[in-house]
């Protein structure tokens, strides 16, 4: 079972969330949250598996609560939001979350992110991540471009999986893209996550679109 809080304060967006959640099998609701603080101490309390996390929330934003939540290693955060709000998703992607999704999402998409999620994949949905990255890269950067001296500890292997993240590339995708296994794939995220001391894949893809790879 994948154990899930949910940190909502709009009740009624809250309680549709936990009721798709709640349909699928293998995912369980252990928690929901109104606020940031309250996400964080229930995060600390439970010890699930996956944060659902409003970026927009009372007494503490969702950003600040990603950041407590992941550098506490309490669990991995998968960012709601909507395209109007790409200062939070950048921040929330900085603090360490593990991937976003647009309030909109359909149920089964909801649904799939959390499992893509609870399984390591960083990027959830290719295709959104790719438009999100682009909403950032259409827009003057509000703090100086990563420095490209940053790669030199990074195998040739490594910088063309990471050049592959920027593009919000799933493993899968990598793997026909660079002609190689998944698993192998895996094993060179891993390793370029931590020798760049990054804590998603997410936060790689955004490292990449800043050097312009």
């Amino acid at each position: 079972m994948i154990r899930v809080l949910v940190a909502e304060d709009q009740s009624a967006v809250r309680a549709g969330l936990v009721l798709i959640l709640r349909s699928a099998p293998d995912i369980d609701v252990v928690g929901e949250a109104t606020d940031g603080e309250q996400a964080v101490a229930m995060a600390r309390e439970l010890r699930p598996d996956l944060v659902l996390m409003d970026v927009q929330m009372p007494r503490l934003d969702g950003v600040s609560a990603t950041r407590q939540v992941v550098a506490e290693q309490l669990a991995d955060v998968l960012v709601l939001t909507t395209f109007d709000l790409d200062e939070y998703v950048f921040g929330a992607l900085r603090a360490g979350a593990a991937g976003f999704l647009l309030k909109n999402t359909e149920a089964k998409d909801l649904i799939e992110a959390v499992r893509t999620v609870a399984r390591g994949e960083g990027l959830i949905a290719p295709a959104v991540t790719r438009r999100l990255i682009a909403e950032f890269g259409a827009k003057p950067a509000r703090q100086p471009a990563a420095d490209p001296s940053v790669l030199d500890c990074l195998t040739r292997r490594e910088r063309e999986v990471l050049a592959c993240l920027g593009e919000g590339l799933s493993n899968a995708d990598i793997a026909t893209r660079l002609s190689m296994a998944e698993a192998t794939v895996k094993t060179h995220v891993s390793r370029l996550l931590g020798k760049l001391e990054l804590r998603s894949r997410v936060q790689a893809a955004v490292l990449a679109q800043e050097l312009g790879m």
